[in-house]
């Protein structure tokens, strides 16, 4: 017989490796005072700096876990706000030491999408400079993705390991995808789009299209992925900490069905299937996909786990071991939290399994989270989690460790 006893408390003994997953982990506050937080961005040239976009159009800069007085960036009088609209998306330049680039996506006062390219200003590197806006032009020949509806916006933005940037765009909003836009080949609604920002300033469109793009040829070559209703974040597997750069969306379902789709780096074209396919699930007949196959995707959930998706990161860092390689997400809805082992077969599909709950760690001081938005990760591959009610910025990590004062009775 084996008892642990801990001086001056006496306390069971268990394994650490018995633990449940959801048990090794916990929520701590890194910044507050937010208002709408919807993505977070690391500083490419600063470990200690991150920028934290809200979604009524301010950026603003946390340094060394403290919020920075003055806003980086302030578009609020750019956007329309409210609902699914806003400033929805932020990414910065590879290059950014160099070029000063970073980038938004919002919703500008007509409703429609803009994406636009702004420079760190010359004096601070905690501040933008707010006059070098270009928006970029899109091969519909406007500055502007037209919206036809208020909700389904996307807006994600993210550089990929190729050094290219890749574009959120949701199927345009209203139910069941009625104008068809994430089948319709003219349409850059319901599509990840992925264009080269490395043009000079001078150049007028803003971005070049790689001519590795699988529609390169075509009316609108900027689409990279079809069929997606509303991707609510994706990522790149981190290749710079030892991921395989594999993009990972999050598709926010309608009616029945919330799923995490997986795109092996190199692989193009794909067709994801909405409005055709909810999930794994037939939908929408009529009119049928603009081609084939239809990729499932590797995990899915039904709206009696959660309604909204929150797509995440695989984690890459060292603070959480145990976690080293699951892929973490949420439901902004019903305020889970999850993660999972992805795994790769030699042909490079990629199937999910270990599905672990987390949602017992959801809580900080007390203080239980509710709608979480994005997620992020800091210059070391350490997970951010956005608290949008409450507008805090938390960061994923190990619970304390157990004291080591033991004493070994058998």
């Amino acid at each position: 017989m084996r008892v642990c006893r801990l001086t001056p408390f006496l306390v069971a003994c268990v394994l650490a490796l018995s633990v449940p997953a959801s048990a090794q982990m916990r929520l701590v506050t890194y910044a507050s005072g937010f208002t709408t937080p919807v993505a977070i961005a690391q500083d490419p040239t600063d470990p200690l700096v991150q920028f934290v976009a809200e979604q009524g159009g301010r950026i603003r800069a946390i340094r060394n876990g403290v919020v920075q007085a003055t806003d980086f960036l302030d578009l609020r009088g750019k956007i329309l706000s409210g609902g699914e609209r806003g400033l929805l998306g932020l990414a910065f330049a590879p290059d950014y030491a160099t070029s000063r680039r970073f980038f938004v996506d919002y919703t500008d006062k007509s409703g429609n999408t803009v994406v636009a390219r702004y420079k760190r200003s010359t004096g601070s590197p905690l501040v933008a400079d707010a006059n070098s806006g270009v928006a970029f032009l899109w091969s519909t020949g406007e500055r502007f993705i037209r919206q036809p509806y208020s909700n389904h916006n996307g807006g994600c933005l993210a550089f990929g390991p190729d050094g290219y940037l890749y574009i959120g765009m949701g199927d345009g909003g209203s139910g069941d995808d009625p104008q068809n836009n994430a089948q319709n080949p003219a349409q850059l609604l319901g599509k990840i789009l992925r264009i080269d920002v490395n043009v000079l300033d001078s150049d007028t469109k803003g971005f070049r299209i790689p001519a590795d793009n699988p529609f390169a040829g075509s009316s609108r070559p900027e689409i990279w992925a079809f069929g997606l209703r509303n991707p609510w974040r994706f990522s790149f597997d981190d290749t710079s900490h030892g991921g395989n750069g594999a993009l990972i969306i999050a598709d926010v379902g309608q009616s029945s069905w919330e799923e995490v789709n997986y795109e092996p780096r190199g692989v193009r074209g794909r067709n994801y299937g909405w409005p055709n396919r909810e999930g794994k699930h037939a939908h929408k007949s009529s009119p049928g996909p603009a081609f084939l196959p239809l990729i499932d995707p590797i995990h899915e959930y039904s709206h009696s786990v959660g309604k909204s998706i929150t797509g995440g990161y695989v984690y890459r860092g060292t603070n959480m071991p145990d976690m080293r390689g699951r892929y973490f997400f949420a439901d902004f809805i019903n305020g889970r939290l999850w993660s999972m082992v992805i795994t790769l077969a030699s042909n490079g599909t990629a199937t999910a399994s270990n599905v672990v709950e987390h949602t017992a760690a959801l809580t900080d001081g007390g203080t239980s989270i509710g709608n979480i938005s994005s997620f992020g990760v800091d210059a070391e591959g350490e997970l951010f989690v956005l608290d949008y009610g409450r507008g805090r910025v938390l960061r994923l990590a190990e619970p304390p460790q157990a004291p080591t004062n033991l004493r070994i009775i058998r």
